[in-house]
């Protein structure tokens, strides 16, 4: 008995792994929150499709391994990689209170990454991820964490940076991290990665600070040393580069 936790990438085809393709044709159940049940549904057919709503993590959760337990091949889907905010930990967590059952953790690309690309290259360097969403973390605990990165140059990448109930957390967020940056530093953000209607736009953290953003939107704040390179953002690794080429004749 084998649960699956899949991370599919930001939601094209394209942007899936061969491992976590395989994975999804080979299972005969596949569920996971409404909205990624329905992104995966365009392109994996003739499978029993279960789906949940926002704050039913562990109803998902218990249900899949229930479903495994029944012998059936489940896959338990997650936008993005399952570990990084996703369920792979709560399968973990859960699995310990039923018989013993296999887990395999299947890597997807994350937002950080696939955002990142449509970007240029922000994450070059040393870089640090953190969600806006204070629905499982303290607001208080996610402050110090945006001061102690902004403190240290690391460039930022915040998750779920607003939604209708925290329509102002990333002007707060930028607010924090302008203590520490200037107002000029590269920023960028990306809309629905992967996905149609895709928008992505390079600007500066004093703009940053006032712009409307929502849940489908990954937010890139550079350090000190990121620029705008022909409109895109690049963060560079520390090269020491030849200020002449010499050309042979």
């Amino acid at each position: 008995m084998k649960l699956y936790i899949v991370g599919f990438g930001p939601g094209g085809y394209e942007y899936m792994t061969l491992q976590a393709k395989n994975a999804l044709e080979e299972c005969e159940v596949i569920t996971g929150y409404s909205v990624y049940v329905e992104l995966v549904q365009e392109f994996v057919k003739n499978k029993e499709f279960y789906s949940t709503a926002m704050k039913k993590e562990e109803d998902r959760c218990r249900w899949a391994i229930e479903k495994t337990l029944e012998g059936k091949k489940v896959a338990l889907i997650c936008s993005g990689d399952s570990g990084v905010y996703g369920l792979a930990s709560l399968i973990y967590e859960l699995a310990e209170e039923y018989e013993p059952f296999e887990i395999e953790v299947i890597a997807g690309v994350t937002a950080a990454l696939s955002g990142g690309a449509v970007l240029g290259a922000p994450l070059t360097h040393d870089f640090a991820v953190i969600s806006l969403s204070d629905l499982l973390t303290p607001w208080e605990l996610i402050e110090r964490r945006l001061q102690c990165c902004a403190m240290c140059d690391m460039v930022i990448c915040l998750y779920n940076p607003s939604s209708k109930k925290r329509y102002d957390y990333l002007k707060k967020a930028c607010e924090i991290i302008l203590a520490y940056r200037s107002e000029a530093a590269v920023c960028g953000f990306v809309r629905n990665i992967g996905r149609e209607g895709e928008e992505s736009v390079i600007t500066t953290l004093a703009e940053l600070k006032d712009l409307e953003v929502d849940m489908f939107t990954t937010v890139f704040i550079g350090n000190s040393t990121t620029k705008n390179r022909n409109n895109k953002m690049v963060t560079p690794r520390g090269y020491h580069l030849k200020s002449e080429v010499k050309i042979n004749s």
